[in-house]
């Protein structure tokens, strides 16, 4: 008899042991039971408005532009005027100073923070180390010079093999460095005749403000041997397209854009008079060109 319990204690023992790896409960007729009430409960579970399907992926490029409104007067403008200007900074070589010029700047530095009492954002960018400009000018430098020796001319195409492949098998990147100062306005505080005059009233105090913000920092960061300047909108365009574009900025720079008339999306965009005069020169010769070909013909 006793046997018999020692065998039915050892046989519970690994049933509750089965049950448990396999994650399930001990007893079988609470495990539809349990079931159920997942179901029930998933029944009455709604949507949340803002929640993404799993095979559906978030569209944040709209996202993180969602609140901007344009790019104007070397500012980011967003919906509930909030303008966002942008400067970039030039670092110092900090570690081959001495530890005196190394506590000066930390001072200065320190100094400036503590003078400020509004909103000020450290942006940091990698970008990729493009050498087809300078490879291009070595190459047309060559190309160009009659006194060279034939030695310094295969030296130079050597040079620019190697530049070349090294560029492609191992990119190198560097760090841009950006101050973004912030400030709202209240357009209830501004007093206008017309929406026009509002409009500009806006964005000439927008302005103002953060260009004195912009003066103060580059003023102090000077003392610290760092160079600030000012971002055109041209500039933050710039920022933006290495943003979102990292990888597609090595093929498709951005400096391309404006030579190949891609920053003008309409026929009626803002042009300067030496591209209009451009263009009604050549359209000039050609129509002449076409006279003297019908003439002839």
């Amino acid at each position: 008899m006793s046997e018999l319990l020692i065998m039915g204690l050892f046989g519970l023992a690994i049933y509750v042991f089965a049950r448990k790896m396999e994650k399930k409960p001990i007893l079988p007729w609470k495990e539809s039971s349990h079931t159920s009430e997942v179901k029930f409960t998933a029944k009455k579970e709604k949507m949340n408005k803002h929640s993404i399907p799993l095979d559906q992926e978030p569209d944040i490029f709209r996202n993180l532009l969602n609140e901007i409104k344009e790019i104007d007067s070397h500012m980011i403008r967003h919906k509930d005027n909030t303008f966002v200007l942008m400067a970039e900074v030039e670092p110092v070589n900090y570690f081959l100073l001495s530890q005196d010029e190394q506590e000066a700047i930390d001072v200065t530095f320190e100094r400036w923070l503590a003078q400020t009492n509004y909103n000020i954002q450290f942006y940091l960018q990698n970008r990729y180390i493009d050498l087809s400009e300078p490879i291009e000018e070595m190459r047309k430098s060559m190309i160009e010079a009659d006194d060279l020796h034939e030695n310094a001319i295969q030296y130079g195409k050597s040079m620019v093999e190697e530049l070349t492949k090294w560029q492609q098998v191992a990119p190198r990147y560097e760090t841009k460095r950006y101050l973004l100062f912030t400030y709202k306005i209240n357009q209830s505080e501004l007093t206008a005749d017309s929406k026009e005059e509002l409009e500009e009233k806006t964005v000439d105090k927008a302005f103002s403000e953060l260009y004195r913000r912009f003066n103060t920092a580059k003023s102090q960061l000077r003392k610290a041997r760092m160079n600030v300047q000012l971002l055109t909108n041209e500039g933050i365009c710039e920022v933006l397209y290495h943003t979102f574009n990292r990888r597609k900025a090595i093929k498709n720079r951005f400096k391309d854009f404006g030579v190949n008339e891609m920053l003008s999306l309409y026929v009626t965009a803002d042009q300067d008079d030496a591209r209009i005069e451009a263009v009604k020169e050549g359209y000039d010769n050609e129509t002449s060109k076409k006279e003297t070909d019908d003439k002839a013909s």
